[in-house]
């Protein structure tokens, strides 16, 4: 009679870390295998602690997307980079996205040297590689910081392509310690119903806007009403995209009320896709002055 083999498990929390605009949300979504993070042109966009969960038969690993690391003196992003310390401090594994379209410089050498204590649990990917196939600078750039990380944990990747992921898991996996999983085998995100439903409303908000303004807003969920029948479940949800300043409240309202529309609408079609109920938005645009130097409102909207 054959004996019962016990697999081991393993399960991490890997923080996923980088400058803005290296694509660390696309890789989690990636990952994933659905939209968990904000994917936008716009810099720090993440401003929360996002996690997504993958699942394999190896166990679970629950990846961190953190916001962007970068020299700012700004309050808010003062704010965003405490979120992204502790973060890591806190984490099994550290995942470093590198952008292989941009040379390192200044910023990267400023991200790389706070992440030089964390080299034992350290596992890096040079990211865009379906862009810019050379990776020559960025690969030595690595060796240099990083002098103890081993080859084996540096590889090149294309997020946007699903290309050399596999083998980055496998690695993640290799290294993770085992544990039973955090989360249901179901699980690709512990983030609730609100805060999902707002994130996806910035993002849309966030797609629609130009220079400045995706960073003066942010989105309330003012209330939210869900009906459970025999004949259909419904959810009822009433937001706001609060802005700084009233002068912009008219380019999210847009002409005869066509921006707010749109974000209202594309916001609505993704909702549909990722919740099984029927779900009613109503839209509106309002003002919190100066809102990015209030440290009561930072501190709730950049909650972990």
């Amino acid at each position: 009679m054959k004996e019962n083999v016990q697999v081991e498990q393993k399960a991490a929390f890997v923080a996923l870390v980088g400058r803005p605009s290296v694509g660390k949300s696309t890789l989690i979504n990636r990952l994933c295998g659905e939209k968990v993070s904000i994917v936008s042109r716009s810099p720090q966009t993440t401003r929360n602690a996002i996690r997504g969960i993958v699942n394999r038969t190896e166990g679970q690993l629950v990846f961190v997307d953190t916001p962007g690391r970068h020299i700012s003196k700004k309050k808010i992003n003062r704010r965003l980079l405490e979120v992204s310390g502790r973060n890591i401090e806190d984490a099994d594994i550290v995942l470093y996205l590198l952008d292989a379209t941009r040379v390192p410089g200044t910023e990267e050498s400023a991200v790389a040297d706070y992440l030089v204590r964390f080299s034992e649990r350290l596992v890096a990917a040079v990211n865009k590689i379906d862009i810019q196939t050379d990776t020559t600078e960025t690969i030595s750039f690595l060796k240099n910081r990083f002098s103890a990380l081993p080859q084996n944990r540096i590889f090149r990747i294309s997020a946007m392509r699903n290309d050399g992921l596999d083998p980055l898991l496998k690695k993640i996996f290799d290294i993770a310690p085992t544990e039973q999983p955090f989360y249901p085998s179901d699980c690709y995100t512990d983030q609730n119903v609100q805060f999902r439903i707002a994130e996806i409303i910035r993002g849309k908000a966030v797609n629609r806007l130009k220079q400045e303004l995706p960073h003066s807003i942010y989105v309330e969920i003012a209330d939210a009403e869900f009906k459970d029948t025999e004949m259909s479940k419904k959810l009822w949800v009433r937001a706001f995209i609060v802005t700084e300043r009233e002068s912009q409240k008219g380019i999210l309202i847009g002409k005869g009320g066509q921006m707010v529309k749109s974000i209202r609408l594309a916001a609505l079609d993704e909702l549909q896709r990722i919740f099984d109920w029927e779900i009613e938005l109503d839209l509106r645009i309002k003002t919190v002055n100066d809102w990015r130097n209030n440290d009561t409102l930072l501190k709730r909207l950049t909650s972990e």
